[in-house]
Order: structure tokens, then C-alpha cells, then sequence
């Protein structure tokens, strides 16, 4: 069975010249200007006119801003990543009119992502080496791993995080051949003991990435306070709090990653619980540990994984009693305290772990769903 192609998003580290930090830093400097105003204008027009403003104003408004003497400074960088500033805004107010999303946010010069999208007339790709618009040299770029054979890149999106690391994410059409069917099944019950519990009685440990890095990111964040607010040791120190969480989010992604394509790779169909993880943080004792878990990335990676080797994810309903229901005989217990993490049925006597008991029954309740199509809520931001 042939596979279909889809758009895949290949990541790689880059280390720029001091020209192209330069150059670079000035185009994320004027992507954010842009953004900002476009957002003002939008903002503007519907308070006082009760007009809303599209893509096509915003690209208007962008000309006459290059026009200007104030603004002529943007005709100094590529065009291509300021109209592509404002495709995405233009899709984050469909999304925001549609109830998907918040209304649209500001870009903060500290706070917000520095990065600039590309498309094919703003870079240049031969052989394998990539050249921005504006640029006279070529990225440097630490090929981790190969690109698919014959690839050509249709977008381009250059970043630097905040711990100073500079990244280029390369999208291209690729071939995705669906996996060999199996007749593998797993419920998959996340925890905080343990991030993953299988109805297959496999417990994996939650490693607690962020509190394993707890004293040094404490100890960055002490200095970061000492320092003088605008001074160059503040950025420094700041430099070093944000390694530390990046330390956290790739180590964090790396499990996350391998535990996915293992899921995806044995089992034809798997079945997780629909959490409302954005309501659960709000618990201030438990959202740090929930935080720490990312039982939402986990989701994601696990859902796009499966659409692409030709597997099923069902999520049953959140208010499913998977913990109190036997998976023996289906005795309904009426209550059972998080402290409790073995019991006995009182129906049949059968002795279960909370957590294995719990996947067993998200794994029948998946079945359930697959059998009738009822019960399962649709896929939501968390």
C-alpha cells in the first residue's frame, strides 16, 4: 500500500555568522514591528468603526509603512517573512472568530518567539545548501540527520531561542509509508508516579525532568534577581536561567518522542483519556508535576504520529470512572481516594493496581467507542 505524502517539518541547529546575527536579529525586529502595528490597526478599526480588517488592509498598510520616513528601514530586510507575519495573523483571527483560539496577543521583544518564516521566493536551496534572502553566505547548518531524497523545502523558518540557540526548521513534502497492520491494542492511563501506566500492566516512570534540574534552575534564577534590571549581566544571567529550561524541554521532548513512535510502532490502536489538562494546572499543588509531565504534547505527538503510519487513537470521555470500575466485573466503587493505589473489588475480590486497573478499563471503553462511535469528544485545544 502506497503512503501519502504530507508536509514535514525537519529541525536542524545553525550557527550564524556575526553578518547573518546581524541581519537576522534586524528581521525579527521588524516581523515583530509589523505584526504589532497590523494587530493595533485591526484592533483600531473595530472599536471605533466596528470594521474588520484583512490580510489584504494589513499588506496595504505594510506598503505605506515602507513608504514612510519613520518605517523606511523595512524596505532593508527580506519582504517575504513581514507578509508572511501577517498570513499568520490573518489565521489567528480566523481561528479567534471561529472560537478556536484568544484574540490575538501583542509580540513582547523578551517574551515572544524571534523567528522569521521564509516561503520559496525568500531563500534559495541548491544541493543541499541554503541561502536566506539578503544574505551572502550559505547557513551553516549541523545536518543531524538527512533530508528525504530529493526533498525541495517549500518553507523556511529561521529561529533563536531563548537561550540564545539559533535553529532552522526546513518543511518538505515527503512520502509516509503506512506501518503493517497488527491487531495490538493498549489503553494508556497518564499519571504522575508514573507518566504512563499500559493496560498491558507496563508502568513507565515518570523521570520528573524539571525536578531533577530544580537546585540549578533555582540557583540561576537567585543570581538572575541580583543583577541590575538593563544591564548586560541581567541578560547574561537571564542567558543562563533559559538554558536550564531548555535543557528541561529537550530532554522532555526526547522521552516523549521515543514513547510515541514505540506506541505507534506495536499497536494499532490506542486508547488514552480525553484530560482537560488546561483545566487541571489550575490546581496550584499539582501544576507544576502536571506541567512537568506534558500530558498534552504527549497527545499531540501521539495523534500526528498515528495519522501518519495509518493508526487509531480514540480518546474516551474524561468523566469515565476508569479508576473505580473493576475491569474484572465491573463493580462501580463510590469512591476511591488518590491515596488508595491497590484495592480489592467487593464484587468479585479481585485485587487490582489503581493505575493498571484504570488503563485496562480506558483500553474496554475504547472498544466500546470503536464498536458504536459514541462517546468520544472531539479533539480540542488542552
Amino acid at each position: 500500500m502506497s503512503g501519502a505524502v504530507v508536509q514535514r517539518a525537519y529541525r536542524y541547529r545553525f550557527y550564524p555568522t556575526e553578518g547573518q546575527v546581524a541581519e537576522l536579529s534586524r528581521t525579527f525586529g521588524c516581523v515583530r514591528l509589523v505584526y504589532n502595528r497590523a494587530l493595533e490597526a485591526r484592533t483600531t478599526a473595530w472599536r471605533q468603526e466596528r470594521r474588520r480588517v484583512g490580510y489584504g488592509d494589513t499588506s496595504a498598510l505594510l506598503t505605506a509603512w515602507k513608504r514612510t520616513q519613520d518605517l523606511a528601514f523595512l524596505n532593508e530586510v527580506s519582504s517575504v517573512p513581514l507578509q508572511q507575519c501577517l498570513r499568520h495573523q490573518q489565521k489567528a483571527f480566523t481561528n479567534f472568530h471561529g472560537k478556536r483560539a484568544a484574540y490575538p496577543r501583542f509580540k513582547s521583544r523578551k517574551k515572544s518567539r524571534a523567528s522569521a518564516e521564509y516561503t520559496r521566493s525568500g531563500f534559495r536551496w541548491r544541493d543541499g545548501v541554503l541561502t536566506l534572502a539578503k544574505m551572502d553566505r550559505p547557513l551553516a547548518i549541523v545536518w543531524s540527520r538527512p533530508l528525504p531524497e530529493g526533498a525541495e523545502p517549500s518553507t523556511v523558518t529561521v529561529s533563536r531561542d531563548p537561550a540564545g540557540r539559533w535553529h532552522v526548521s526546513i518543511l518538505v513534502g515527503t512520502t509516509i509509508d503506512p506501518l503493517t497492520p497488527t491487531r495490538a491494542e493498549v489503553g494508556v492511563d497518564a499519571g504522575l508516579t508514573c507518566l504512563l501506566t499500559l493496560s498491558t500492566g507496563e508502568k513507565i516512570t515518570n523521570p520528573r525532568h524539571e525536578r531533577r534540574e530544580r537546585t540549578a534552575l533555582a540557583r540561576a534564577q537567585r543570581d538572575l534577581a541580583r543583577k541590575v534590571k538593563g544591564s548586560n549581566n541581567r541578560d547574561k544571567a537571564r542567558t543562563r536561567v533559559a538554558r536550564v529550561h531548555a535543557r528541561i524541554a529537550d530532554r522532555r521532548r526526547d522521552l516523549l518522542h521515543k514513547l510515541t513512535t514505540r506506541l505507534v510502532r506495536e499497536n494499532q490502536t490506542i486508547v488514552i483519556e480525553d484530560l482537560a489538562v488546561r483545566n487541571m494546572v489550575k490546581n496550584r499543588n499539582l501544576a507544576r508535576a502536571i506541567g512537568d509531565a506534558s500530558w498534552s504534547e504527549f497527545r499531540s505527538m501521539l495523534t500526528y504520529k498515528a495519522g501518519w503510519y495509518g493508526r487509531a487513537v480514540i480518546a474516551v470521555d474524561r468523566w469515565y470512572p476508569s479508576s473505580k470500575t473493576c475491569s474484572h466485573c465491573g463493580h462501580l466503587l463510590d469512591a476511591l481516594p488518590l491515596g488508595v493505589r491497590e484495592w480489592a473489588c467487593p464484587g468479585c475480590g479481585e485485587v487490582h493496581d489503581r493505575d493498571v486497573n484504570a488503563a485496562r478499563n480506558i483500553l474496554a471503553a475504547g472498544r466500546a467507542v470503536a464498536a458504536c462511535g459514541d462517546g468520544v469528544r472531539p479533539n480540542r485545544r488542552q
